[in-house]
């Protein structure tokens, strides 16, 4: 076979690079070395190894990991992740670096997902072709439409690659590191996608006749001799009709052979015909004439000969998959975490996750060298990934709903990037925060049943997993917790009637197999330690599992009701107590993990509230009291409730102190987006005071014009005794109209008048920089040309030549109005102010800052208008708001009615009036 010089070309797989001959060569050598170092373990380390497997398979079906999983799954968008996720075999770090490798992938692919909202990356377009790739290397031909199924692939994947470089460059290079570092060293095959391209077209399923010249050499014999004969054929079928020997020309196949139709009765007008087939009737014989055969031998020769070259095509072609089927399927598996990792960026919008911390030994050690209180775990608002998942996928849209939430991103220093979203964060299920200190290997849970000591243990495991997985957590700010080697827990009852174990030796049983492979990076969940037994012996072995778990894992956790095992951190701050709250007022838990307390079991009063008899529950407490002399459980738990108390009150204020400082900053941010502007809009004022000036101007030109023309036509008609009168006349007009716009006395100054200027404490000035406001003069420095001035609420120091002293006419009136201000003092006295209201707990408001967002002007309005304006200023501030009114200094109609409208409206709280340091403005105080 000849294939043509293009496909020769083709022919050589093109070399491939170090680092991925490397890749290639490791991964073909590993099985190999595996199998030997597997072949030199003995059998010890072969049963460590499959115990290890199977109490981790138990321990993830526990904490019900696959469920988890399932969440994921509608998130993938191949093939083979959705099958990865559905069996919960996606990848999961088995080392530190190899989860915070999966952690920046996702974090990574959070950054793409933000960056490619217009255009999504499509990775539904991979197909699977591992079945392909195994029936090539199993030396079985693959058809046209396999091979146009690796092709399809192979260009899809170098389209991810290449829309990932292309966003990478557009953006950060190093957010989009983490995921181009999956495909780097891949080889795409972009010669064998070409070369398969080239011989096949894809889109109807068919061979070029380009892929050989032998092909395309035996497609042209073929087509001149089905011209032949198709050109024969139908001359003799003509004659056949015309002789009446068939009702109309009819050319067919039969048999592989190429012939015409004729009558039964005219068989004799193809003398030497062979007859290939007749009709079921047998009134019509189908015919190869005896001219036919010839060229039919050769039609037939030919399509054999075609099958067999497009045959020896795809064998080639097969073969270059074959040679490829490594990097093939090693390109499928980088595209494979490629989509997982995009599955878990999706996941996290959807949860509204944050990007945990994995610490490591050596940072527990400077985080605990450098405070009292380092936390080697510290998880705030943690919900349990389950309960959250069924509560989204309840209340939304699962499938769509992955473009939400708040997520956090989260970097190698550990800095925090959020992605803004619409979506609100769920409080159910309940939050809660596992804090533990660094130096802590056993944390013992009380606390009464039914109060979440379980589902709170189990929300540590799957964090544990999840961050490992490379997953974000469903909580707040930004996690911390230890990267664990191993996670393994007993859970529930491990009764067997099968294996002949009972509750207690099924318990004791697991936690042998735990304690037998646990290392000093594991993590051991244990419930109901030591329980299905004597109650004294099951303290006396509890203590000795948890002596023993200290000195050889990283963290037991332990839920209880032993009260003795909670004395056990009096003698060793290894141990760490917590308690599940309930709340005695409501006779319910409240999930809530109270660290460093011991809590009771309450089943007495649980046991009340669902109904008990009450005759057996005060016989219950007769007993409790007998066997704890001196009531000393009722004062612990009355010393309980007064600390849970104060905590609470504790809370309340801190909540009352963040909302007043999330108040202050989003004044201060209006405040400094206003000073920021202040000389842009200083530089508006003098374009606006400058066109006012010109317009007037204009106008006082007009006006002298217009006099002047008269007085020209008037001389036309005048006589001489009349000529005096008319000049007077003029002259008159036009100094009105010089008077008329002629500035006011506040203009006045020179310069000259005002570099010599000395402002005095206590007087009112102009400030230039705030477009000629009224300020008071607190202190004038005698050391600088700086003078301490005081604009509403706000004292500010300026330069000298920056002040400018008031007309005479306004400074009557600042007296005028002190004298008022004092008049109206006990009205003012009258109401508390805002700082007594805050002390007395009262109705509290904003800080007193004029600002562009609390202030209606109405200077310059009607009456009318006015009304209007300062009614849906009212009606749109919020509760206990402030609200600035500049009514201006004018008749003061405007000031009246905004006075009559504020005593009057039912959501002004008070007002305060105007005063010398803040003239032609009052302050409402909205309800």
């Amino acid at each position: 076979m000849q294939l043509s010089t293009y496909f020769l070309s083709l022919q050589n797989p093109p070399s491939l690079s170090y680092r991925h001959r490397l890749c290639h060569h490791s991964l073909s050598k590993r099985p190999f070395r595996h199998k030997l170092i597997c072949s030199l373990a003995n059998s010890a380390d072969q049963r460590s190894s499959e115990l290890v497997t199977t109490l981790q398979s138990e321990t993830l079906k526990t904490l019900e990991w696959p469920s988890l999983c399932n969440y994921l799954s509608p998130f993938t968008s191949t093939s083979m992740a959705f099958s990865l996720t559905k069996a919960a075999a996606i990848p999961v770090g088995q080392s530190r670096e190899e989860s915070q490798k999966l952690l920046d992938q996702t974090t990574s692919a959070l950054h793409a997902l933000e960056a490619l909202k217009s255009e999504p990356l499509d990775l539904s377009v991979i197909e699977d072709v591992s079945e392909i790739l195994h029936s090539a290397a199993s030396g079985q031909v693959l058809t046209v439409r396999e091979l146009c199924r690796v092709r399809r692939m192979l260009g899809a994947a170098r389209a991810v690659s290449e829309k990932l470089a292309a966003i990478a460059e557009g953006g950060s290079l190093e957010r989009y590191t983490p995921l181009l570092e999956i495909l780097q060293g891949c080889n795409f095959q972009l010669e064998l996608e070409r070369k398969i391209g080239f011989c096949i077209d894809c889109s109807l399923s068919t061979i070029l006749g380009r892929a050989s010249e032998e092909l395309e050499l035996i497609r042209e014999e073929r087509k001149r001799n089905m011209e032949n004969l198709d050109s024969l054929l139908k001359e003799v079928s003509v004659s056949i009709f015309q002789a009446g020997g068939i009702d109309k020309p009819l050319i067919t196949k039969r048999r592989s052979r190429m012939c015409v139709g004729v009558k039964a009765t005219h068989k004799y007008l193809l003398p030497g015909g062979v007859v290939l087939n007749v009709s079921s009737s047998g009134a019509t014989y189908f015919m190869e004439p005896k001219e036919a055969v010839e060229l039919n031998n050769m039609e037939v020769k030919l399509s054999n000969s075609e099958k067999a070259e497009e045959m020896a095509i795809l064998s080639l072609l097969t073969s270059e998959i074959a040679e490829s089927e490594a990097e093939i399927k090693y390109l499928l598996d980088r595209l494979i975490e490629v989509d997982l990792a995009f599955a878990r960026a999706a996941y996290a919008q959807w949860v509204n996750g944050v990007c945990p911390i994995l610490s490591s030994k050596e940072s527990e050690m400077l985080i605990s060298n450098g405070a009292d209180n380092a936390l080697s775990i510290d998880i705030e608002g943690m919900q349990h990934p389950l309960l959250l998942g069924s509560f989204l996928s309840n209340s939304t849209d699962f499938i769509t709903s992955n473009s939400m939430g708040p997520s956090v991103l989260g970097n190698k220093s550990g800095e925090m990037t959020p992605i803004k979203s619409s979506k609100v964060v769920s409080n159910f299920p309940i939050p809660i925060d596992i804090k533990v200190q660094c130096g802590t290997r056993v944390v013992i849970i009380s606390g009464p049943n039914t109060g979440g000591k379980t589902a709170s243990m189990k929300t540590l495991g799957l964090a544990s997993i999840m961050s490992k997985a490379g997953m974000y957590l469903p909580a707040k700010k930004q996690p911390r917790l230890p990267w664990f080697d191993l996670v393994l827990a007993d859970i529930g009852d491990s009764q067997s009637l099968e294996q002949s174990l009972s509750t207690f030796s099924g318990h004791i049983s697991q936690i042998c197999e735990i304690l037998e492979v646990a290392s000093k990076e594991s993590l051991v969940l244990i419930d109901e330690i030591g329980s299905g037994t004597d109650p004294s012996e099951g303290v006396a072995l509890s203590t000795s599992i948890l002596q023993y778990l200290k000195n050889r894992v990283n963290l037991a956790f332990v839920t209880t009701h032993y009260a003795d095992l909670s004395r056990l951190k009096e003698m060793d701050p290894q141990y760490e107590n917590a308690a599940m709250e309930f709340s005695l007022e409501t006779l319910q838990p409240t999930y809530q993990i109270l660290w460093g307390r011991t809590g009771d079991s309450n089943a007495l009063t649980i046991a009340k509230s669902i109904g008990f008899d009450g005759n057996i529950i005060e016989r219950a407490k007769m007993w409790v009291e007998s066997l704890m002399p001196e009531k000393q459980q009722e004062r612990k738990g009355v010393l309980q409730q007064s600390l849970m108390e104060e905590r609470n009150r504790l809370e309340a204020q801190f909540k009352r102190a963040e909302s007043l400082h999330a108040e202050i900053m989003k004044l201060y941010h209006e405040v400094r987006s206003e000073a920021e502007n202040l000389e842009e809009r200083e530089r508006a004022l003098r374009v606006k005071e400058t066109q006012k000036v010109e317009q007037e101007l204009n106008a006082a030109k007009s006006q002298i014009e217009t006099v002047v023309q008269e007085f020209e036509n008037q001389l036309l008609t005048a006589n001489s005794e009349e000529f005096n009168s008319l000049v007077k006349k003029s002259e008159s007009v036009i100094n009105s109209i010089l008077k008329a716009h002629q500035p006011g006395d506040s203009f006045s100054f020179t310069e000259t008048d005002t570099s010599s200027y000395q402002p005095v404490s206590g007087e009112q000035v102009h400030l230039k920089g705030l477009g000629n406001k009224l300020a008071t003069v607190i202190a004038a420095s005698e050391d600088d040309d700086t003078v301490l001035v005081q604009y509403g609420k706000i004292r500010v120091r300026v330069e000298k030549s920056n002040v400018r002293p008031i007309s005479s006419s306004q400074r009557n009136n600042a007296i005028s109005s002190q004298q008022s201000f004092e008049r109206q003092g006990e009205q003012s006295r009258e109401v508390p102010s805002n700082s007594d209201a805050t002390e007395s707990g009262a109705i509290t408001y904003g800080p007193l800052i004029q600002t562009s967002k609390n202030t209606v002007d109405l200077r310059g309005m009607r009456v009318e208008e006015a009304e209007i304006q300062l009614d849906m200023a009212i009606s749109a501030r919020g509760s206990n708001s402030v609200l600035f009114i500049v009514h201006g200094m004018g008749t003061g109609v405007i000031k009246e009615r905004a006075l009559e409208m504020l005593r009057n409206h039912p959501r002004v709280m008070k007002y305060e009036q105007e005063n010398p340091l803040n003239y032609g403005c009052t302050v409402a105080y909205i309800k």
